[in-house]
């Protein structure tokens, strides 16, 4: 009887989970095991998996053991605390209840020792949106997430905000012209930028697998609540604002992170995790990488990057679209989330503070959070409350998940309100109706202690990626 060829998913069974080291695997197996069965060339891959040591030195595949640098850490089942770590809750009648349930889970984490759950939060994959979690001596990749080094980013223009209303269609072209959405878009002749220099993408292989497409969507946007915006923002304290007044100012509001680069980092860092750091099932999407191991460092090493290339890709959209204005900003104010930072604790402890849809808040630390496409968004400076953890919201929250929101916002609806705030609307989707948000100043009340409000930004020409 035929066996068949040996296919990927036959290494999948054995064990192996990433897919480049699977295709390499498979080109070696089809060239120098091609006269073994099926049956052999499993059992020979089975042994490289469970030992891949014992093959450095192996005329065929030594190349991947050394290359790939694939040598098993040993497999530890981790237990989680009985208990929770105490942590704070802003506005928890606001926020669903398995959101609530995913930060206790998460503060029964061995290396929790701190946290904090912001008036935005929602469910998400492990840590929830708004989650924030100070590690002893670890880095979460879900607790950082998907999109690394996510951002807002506002730009000030000494320009009446009554060019909205004369000149519209210049701005709308000019939002056309130099912005680009989407999970797979990106220019077909990039802005160059000194980050592709750096020794990252030549030391740490994910990143240069990586490099090709963070090249091709340098300065655009994703897809989701991702946008670039018009609108007018009216500074109330200008204090640290040098030559800027109080007043009403044209301004522009971009919301993105890092693209393809973020969540190729990652998806992988996460396998990687998961294969060393072995949790109960509820708490899988929290495996953590030691910050003293390998793969820790060169997780820190790659977020950080990803981080600096998502403030990059800002620069790149706000100098773009100041150069079609004709404009220099008078003031540039941005802050980011999904990332984590090494910090000290108000008891004096070190610890990587993760923050998942949270803003860092320290005292005097400034930033914007947005409310919806309708809802106005806070320029904020930080009050440093030790019981954030020196954190604030990063926006105003979901209150319905995008399927729900889909099958309860028509169009119709979501064109009213857009009339009725005066807001025109380039792209999004009803998933990203104003609706099926919180309520952006409830959840500023809620964080009064946490933050300031020294300007207020009014969005009135929004771009986002096609519905």
């Amino acid at each position: 009887m035929k066996q068949g060829k040996l296919r990927g998913k036959h290494l999948k069974e054995i064990g192996f989970i990433d897919n480049r080291i699977i295709s390499a695997l498979m080109a070696i197996m089809s060239k120098h095991y091609k006269r073994e069965t099926r049956a052999k060339q499993l059992e020979i891959l089975n042994a490289f998996c469970k030992d891949p040591a014992a093959f450095i030195n192996d005329e065929a595949l030594g190349t991947v053991a050394q290359a790939l640098s694939y040598i098993k850490p040993e497999r530890k089942e981790i237990m989680a605390k009985v208990d929770h770590v105490p942590f704070k809750i802003y506005g928890e009648q606001q926020i669903e209840p398995g959101a609530i349930h995913q930060m206790y889970n998460a503060m029964k984490l061995p290396v929790a020792i701190a946290g904090a759950l912001m008036p935005d939060a929602h469910q998400g994959f492990g840590l929830p949106i708004g989650g924030v979690l100070a590690a002893n001596n670890a880095i979460i990749p879900y607790a950082v997430g998907l999109d690394i080094g996510c951002r807002m980013c506002l730009s000030v223009f000494e320009l009446s905000p009554s060019i909205i209303d004369h000149d519209r269609h210049k701005l709308k072209t000019i939002l056309a012209d130099n912005t680009v959405f989407g999970g797979s878009a990106g220019f077909d002749k990039p802005m160059d930028d000194a980050i592709f220099s750096r020794s990252e993408f030549k030391e740490i292989k994910i990143l240069k697998d990586l490099k090709d497409k963070a090249y091709r969507q340098i300065g655009s946007s994703g897809s989701g609540n991702h946008f670039v915006e018009f609108g007018i923002v009216e500074i109330m304290d200008s204090a640290g604002f040098e030559g800027l007044v109080p007043g009403k100012y044209l301004s522009l509001l971009s919301h993105s992170g890092s693209r393809g680069l973020g969540a190729g980092i990652a998806n992988h860092y996460t396998h990687v995790a998961r294969e060393t750091c072995l949790l109960p099932s509820s708490l899988q999407n929290l495996a953590w990488l030691d910050m003293d191991s390998e793969a820790g460092q060169e997780y820190w090493a790659a977020m950080n990057l990803a981080g600096d290339y998502a403030e990059a890709c800002h620069d790149q959209i706000h100098y773009r679209i100041a150069k079609a204005l004709g404009m220099v900003p008078v003031l540039k104010v941005e802050n980011h989330h999904n990332f984590a930072w090494k910090e000290k604790l108000a008891n004096g402890a070190e610890a990587i503070v993760h923050r998942k849809g949270a803003t860092p808040a320290g005292k005097g630390v400034l930033g914007i959070i947005p409310g919806s496409m309708t809802a106005p968004g806070y320029i904020v400076r930080g009050k440093g409350a030790a019981d954030s953890l020196n954190s604030a919201s990063h926006g105003a929250g979901r209150k319905m998940s995008r399927n729900k929101a889909k099958l309860a916002i028509d169009k119709k609806s979501l064109a009213e309100t857009l009339k009725r705030h005066k807001v025109e609307l380039l792209g999004g989707g009803l998933d990203e109706a104003p609706m099926a948000y919180k309520d952006i100043k409830q959840v500023m009340k809620h964080q009064e202690q946490l933050v300031e409000t020294i300007g207020v930004f009014t969005p009135r020409i929004v771009k986002m990626c096609k519905g």
